[in-house]
């Protein structure tokens, strides 16, 4: 079956050839497009559309591709509302809270999570999202780390293994690192795709965190690194070093850690959400971009330090905070989410990729950012 979508008044394809310095996006007006087999069959002028097995009409409305959630920890049982309030209250965000999360998801039967998970990805979904990356990271046991491996990989498209979250409760630094490498790894290693490490005072120092991420590489996994949230520090640095597909937050860079980027393929994933939410700065998304680094948005969502699974609440405070222009935003939270996951089949909407559409219940994707709080996914296919 072949399916002709029309009726689309601004259609995003993200497609390099159609790009332009003033519109990354490639955007097509007035626009059409074909999808047969799931996949982007023909996108072009709606006048100059091919015949179809069926039509579907959408009214004068935006199409985007699905967004690329890149970041995001659901595997989780529990809360932390008092900590969010203190928080807001004047009290700083420290790594040590995550500890709270993992007593909860240790007492968490397996369907209480998946109740969990069914809920916050079917939450992704209704607002755009389509691609779902997520981590483990509070189980910190070789058991408990694969049981989060298992759930996520039931629900989401792509599984990262992120033991080295924190020193697991009542563990010595040396004795658990060991298990990171050794017990855990092989536990996880055939069921996750990345690795992950929290590179950050309260978490794992450099050597730590290059010892993690050296075995995973071992062992045929992705890297991706947390760096750089809470102050200056290596993990950008380390990041770019071992290879790394991401790093994630970027709150403080030097200019050094700046060039890095902009001289790799590692890419700079921004996470507003977690900025507002932990009062940190706001990452410099806009001087990344101008030094020419590749940017990713994500929601990074998780109970205690971003708490939303909407990535249009990200796009749009990057755009009202952060200085990107809307387009910036947009790419950045599709294209350069697909990036930072080394996906060339989403983020895009052109010939041979997958068929996710976002349709908005707008003309144009600057109403993300125009209107501002405002659900406008109007559906997703």
């Amino acid at each position: 079956m072949s399916t002709l979508y029309t009726g689309i008044a601004e259609l995003t394809t993200n497609d390099p050839e159609r790009a332009t310095p003033q519109d990354p996006l490639g955007r097509i007006h007035d626009a059409a497009l074909v999808v047969e087999d799931g996949l982007v069959a023909w996108t072009g002028p709606a006048s100059a559309a091919p015949e179809a097995d069926e039509r579907i009409g959408v009214c004068g409305r935006a199409v985007l591709p699905g967004w690329v959630d890149s970041h995001s920890h659901l595997v989780f049982a529990g809360d932390r509302t008092d900590e969010f309030e203190a928080r807001m209250a004047g009290l700083p965000y420290a790594a040590g809270g995550i500890a709270t999360t993992v007593a909860a998801t240790r007492s968490a039967t397996d369907e209480e999570l998946r109740r969990s998970l069914r809920r916050h990805v079917a939450e992704a979904r209704a607002q755009g999202t389509t691609t779902l990356e997520t981590k483990t990271g509070y189980g910190l046991t070789p058991a408990e780390e694969l049981r989060a491996a298992l759930l996520a990989a039931e629900f989401t498209d792509e599984v990262t293994w992120l033991g080295a979250h924190i020193v697991a409760p009542g563990e010595e630094p040396a004795d658990y690192l060991a298990e990171l490498v050794g017990p855990q790894l092989q536990a996880v290693r055939d069921h996750v795709r990345w690795a992950d490490v929290f590179c950050e005072t309260g978490a794992f120092d450099e050597e730590q965190a290059r010892t993690v991420l050296l075995a995973a590489r071992d062992a045929g996994l992705g890297l991706r690194v947390h760096g750089n949230q809470l102050g200056q520090g290596p993990g950008v640095r380390l990041a770019v070093e071992v290879g790394a597909a991401s790093v994630d937050h970027c709150n403080h860079l030097s200019d050094a850690d700046v060039d890095a980027l902009a001289g790799s393929d590692t890419v700079a994933t921004v996470l507003p959400a977690c900025d507002l939410s932990t009062r940190q700065p706001l990452a410099p998304a806009r001087r990344l971009l101008d030094a020419g680094a590749t940017v990713a948005i994500a929601s990074n969502c998780n109970p205690g330090s971003s708490y939303t699974s909407s990535v249009a609440f990200c796009v749009a405070t990057a755009v009202l905070q952060m200085g990107l222009t809307v387009a910036e935003a947009v790419h950045a939270a599709t294209a350069g989410g697909a990036q930072a996951l080394r996906r060339i089949d989403v983020g895009r909407l052109t010939v041979g990729a997958r068929a996710d559409l976002h349709v908005l219940d707008a003309p144009s994707v600057t109403h993300l950012a125009y209107r501002p709080g405002i659900p406008l996914t109007h559906s997703v296919h």
